[in-house]
């Protein structure tokens, strides 16, 4: 096993930690991180499809709560996608500070005291406010979770693990789907009782996976950062030891060192500075396709329910099963695109699965538009177009993860999160419940065309301006800042 490669002279560290951990080849210790981790977009997906899935249960007679079905697709789902963005910004800063262990365990108690005061919803004061704070965990897991699994992946898997954890939503939309289908059967729950029972299967979710998570580390290269150079030397020996038991093998020595001056903290005007004045063509990028997916996403997952309800009159207690079908097609996109992000490459893909995506989507607002569409069939057709936009979308997020420095992660995470979900997901299900819920053909056949023009318009931005980060490790496609401050350091 390789030696720790660790020399400290005031101030300056040099380490090899990186270099060891992208060497690493898969392993039992690697799964445990992405179950750990990856489990929480599943909570997301079960979140955001039980309410678009319940929302006409929600406005009937008997539930309990005076709301209509355009204030649960339209303001809920704009209140849950506004709390996420807060929380992105909010968590986002305290994961580059404190750490993203504390984080991703804070972010998730969050996420479970609001789903649980949700399930008790007196009102729909009560509701809104906790949609609110549920989305505000969820966003706070966005930054730290995806800092933490890019920062512990080996480079060459890289890709597709982040896909396919991010796609691992789909999973939770397909099990909320099913389980509106129980939960809304008034033969077996009463009207105000079933929609309870959905969110409260949230917190029994989510405290399983925060007994898992307790196991997940912190990140080593956020500590060699941070002066604690000595745990994140130890952490990786410890993960090294167990893949040579487990392989039989001893690993290769480590290529590359890197030397990085010390820093706690790094300031909003810098990371500014950074992500904008340095890396501006990067930061467009990040913002188109955040803004793409998060317009269609929200929009769609929100109210796929009502269009099936108001333009072919299907019945809000079995809408669960069209959407299941659709969001399974969602996860297969990353689980059998991902691995070509990481061999074909970050730029052709990206930009192929947002225009082809928006592609299709156009020709699906057509056929609807034309009365060439069942429910059977639109559901076909949006499980093509959002095979394509599911591993675009992922992307997205392994994106704006990886182009930026380390020191800045979370917060650049955080950031193009927020003001791309801001702009794309408070306005998409707003303006998709405000055309669609009219039962006019034509205003659902617009909303559609902006989701597919904002994809095609992201996928032609990635052309120019994605980066080809496929295979190589963080510290190259983004040098960190604090190893720009060794280089300069008078000291070495």
């Amino acid at each position: 096993m390789s030696g720790t490669g660790v020399s400290t002279t005031t101030g300056t560290v040099t380490t090899k930690v990186p270099a060891r951990l992208d060497r690493l080849p898969w392993s039992r210790w690697h799964w445990m991180i992405v179950i750990g981790l990856g489990t929480v977009w599943i909570l997301d997906g079960l979140e955001v499809t039980v309410v678009g899935s319940i929302a006409s249960r929600l406005s009937e007679d008997g539930s309990g709560l005076s709301i209509t079905d355009a204030q649960v697709t339209g303001l809920a789902a704009a209140l849950y996608v506004a709390g996420a963005c807060s929380g992105a910004l909010f968590f986002g800063r305290l994961t580059d500070l404190f750490g993203r262990k504390k984080l991703f365990l804070i972010t998730l108690a969050v996420y479970l005291g609001a789903t649980a005061l949700t399930a008790l919803s007196f009102s729909a004061w009560w509701f809104f406010l906790f949609r609110f704070l549920t989305g505000f965990g969820i966003g706070g897991e966005y930054a730290a979770i995806n800092s933490a699994i890019d920062e512990l992946i080996p480079s060459k898997y890289r890709g597709r693990v982040d896909l396919i954890i991010n796609g691992s939503f789909w999973l939770g939309a397909v099990a909320g789907a099913l389980l509106s289908v129980v939960a809304l059967n008034t033969e077996l729950f009463a009207p105000s009782v079933g929609w309870r029972l959905t969110f409260a299967l949230g917190v029994v979710l989510g405290l399983v996976i925060l007994l898992v998570r307790r196991h997940v580390p912190e990140s080593p290269r956020w500590l060699f950062i941070h002066g604690r150079t000595r745990e994140a030397e130890d952490l990786v020996a410890d993960v090294e030891r167990r893949v040579e038991a487990e392989t039989g093998r001893r690993l290769p020595e480590p290529e590359r060192a890197i030397s990085i001056t010390v820093r706690r903290s790094i300031g909003f005007g810098e990371i500014a500075k950074t992500v904008f004045r340095t890396y501006p063509r990067r930061a467009v990028l990040g913002l188109s396709l955040f803004v793409g997916q998060a317009f269609l996403y929200n929009a769609i997952t929100f109210g796929f329910g009502s269009v099936l309800v108001t333009f072919f009159d299907v019945s809000s207690s079995v809408t669960g099963y069209y959407f299941a079908v659709v969001a399974f097609g969602n996860f297969l996109g990353p689980l059998f695109l991902g691995r070509l992000f990481d061999t074909l490459g970050r730029r052709p893909m990206i930009a192929g699965t947002y225009i082809l995506s928006g592609v299709l989507l156009f020709a699906t607002a057509w056929l609807f538009g034309a009365g060439r569409l069942t429910a059977v069939t639109m559901t076909a057709c949006w499980c093509v177009v959002l095979f394509f936009a599911s591993a675009g979308a992922s992307s997205a997020y392994l994106t704006v993860s990886e182009i930026f420095p380390m020191e800045t992660r979370a917060m650049s995470i955080a950031f193009f999160y927020a003001v791309g979900t801001a702009a794309g997901g408070i306005s998409g299900p707003l303006i998709f419940a405000g055309l669609t819920s009219s039962g006019v053909v034509s205003d659902a056949v617009l909303a559609f065309s902006i989701g597919a023009a904002l994809m095609v318009a992201a996928g032609l931005v990635a052309v120019f301006y994605a980066v080809a980060a496929e295979g190589r490790s963080l510290e190259d496609i983004a040098t960190p800042l604090s190893a720009r401050a060794a280089e300069t350091d008078p000291a070495r």
